[in-house]
């Protein structure tokens, strides 16, 4: 199984919505509101990284209500 995290910038007043959302994303397995730069931390698995890509690309950045991600690949697990 492949693990990818995206951070996620939301726009003002669409983070319960976005993270609503995100959470209906069958290969998406968790969602957790944080402070910081970002809204929430998203973590996506998928059997090879060629899918969880295609989910982060074509299901996750095309929800109404995000501004900006940032796709962090694990390499390792421990």
């Amino acid at each position: 199984m492949e693990i990818v995290y995206l951070l996620v910038v939301t726009e003002v007043g669409k983070l319960d919505e976005v993270a609503r959302r995100l959470r209906g994303i069958p290969e998406v397995a968790e969602v957790q509101a944080v402070t910081g730069p970002f809204d929430l931390i998203v973590k996506v698995e998928a059997p090879h990284i060629n899918a969880a890509l295609d989910t982060v690309v074509h299901k996750i950045r095309r929800v109404p209500g995000i501004k900006s991600t940032e796709t962090l690949v694990t390499v390792a697990t421990s």
